[in-house]
């Protein structure tokens, strides 16, 4: 393959999205972890199931970042899960920390690549990829819009008893509780659901959607979701890899874009080889700006306590 795509995080999200990346045929794919054998092992077992799943992708297991140099895309999940009654407040030191020495080694050995970031808090870890890294704003991003959008196309498709192919939703704002939801720009094969559905079925939705990651915890109890984020990491890699230009829901660094100022916040945004080539700016009501605002205002939070880390 001419595309090499590194996964850092050999856990459910990161061997979840190794396996969709190369029985995509999308690129060669390394899968990194610190556990000892852990990488190797699921690349070995991937790598054996390729001739039943009919695809010529090579896959590498590593604990070091050696294997990892010139790779085009990123993708990070390394980190600890979310626990049952844990909120991803609670991530942010652990995490952070994680995040910096890997995006120290993807520097190092990746210069020219795009990070796609999965780790928890995902808007926090936004922050340090990006200030770590030194990376320009276009090629850093946070996975979190497409992973709720899909959620909600879900809702949607079981709510109506249509197929999700017929369904296109946007969430926007930070990961997590304060996120936005837009009915008024989610359709079903181009018929806006507030035409489809009452106001009190709709409003179960967004909060199912805004619960989503929570509604999993719960009924796993000892872990977090995975396939779902997994592929939503990998639409966007296979957006820039391909250079097709989808338009997605991704955390971007905005600098004045929906009246927000440095800070990584979903937004709808087109993606290409270039990694974020533009952010596209919707108009929002009073209300759901209102709202964006407010997610705001939470990741700013998040951006304090890292600030404080720091000092």
């Amino acid at each position: 393959m001419d595309k090499k795509v590194t996964v850092v995080g050999a856990g459910h999200v990161g061997a979840t999205a190794a396996q969709r990346l190369a029985e995509k045929e999308l690129c060669d794919v390394v899968l990194v972890d610190i556990i000892e054998g852990v990488p190797q092992g699921k690349a070995l077992d991937l790598t054996e199931a390729a001739p039943i799943e009919k695809h010529d992708a090579h896959l590498t297991g590593a604990n070091a970042y050696e294997e990892t140099a010139g790779s085009d895309i990123v993708i990070i999940t390394a980190g600890i899960p979310r626990k049952p009654g844990m909120s991803r407040d609670d991530l942010i030191s652990t995490n952070a920390g994680i995040m910096k020495n890997v995006t120290e080694q993807v520097v190092k050995h990746s210069p020219g690549s795009i990070l796609i970031i999965v780790s928890n808090p995902l808007d926090a870890m936004c922050h340090v990829a990006f200030d770590t890294s030194g990376f320009p704003k276009e090629r850093v991003m946070g996975m979190a819009g497409v992973l709720d959008s899909a959620r909600f196309r879900a809702f949607i498709a079981m709510e109506l008893n249509v197929s999700v192919e017929n369904t296109h939703a946007f969430v926007l704002g930070g990961h997590g509780d304060t996120m936005v939801p837009l009915p008024r720009y989610s359709t079903v094969a181009g018929i806006p659901i507030t035409e489809l559905m009452t106001e009190d079925r709709i409003e179960a939705l967004v909060e199912r959607t805004r619960n989503g990651g929570a509604e999993i915890v719960g009924l796993l109890k000892t872990g977090s979701a995975y396939y779902a984020p997994a592929s939503a990491a990998v639409e966007m890699a296979e957006s820039i890899l391909k250079d097709k230009k989808k338009i997605l829901p991704c955390a971007a660094y905005l600098q004045g874009e929906y009246g927000l100022q440095d800070l990584f916040i979903g937004v709808p945004v087109k993606l290409g080889s270039g990694g974020i080539e533009d952010i596209v700016e919707i108009r929002l009501s009073e209300a759901e700006q209102a709202a964006l605002n407010k997610s705001a205002a939470a990741v700013q939070e998040l951006k304090e306590v890292l600030k404080k880390l720091k000092a």
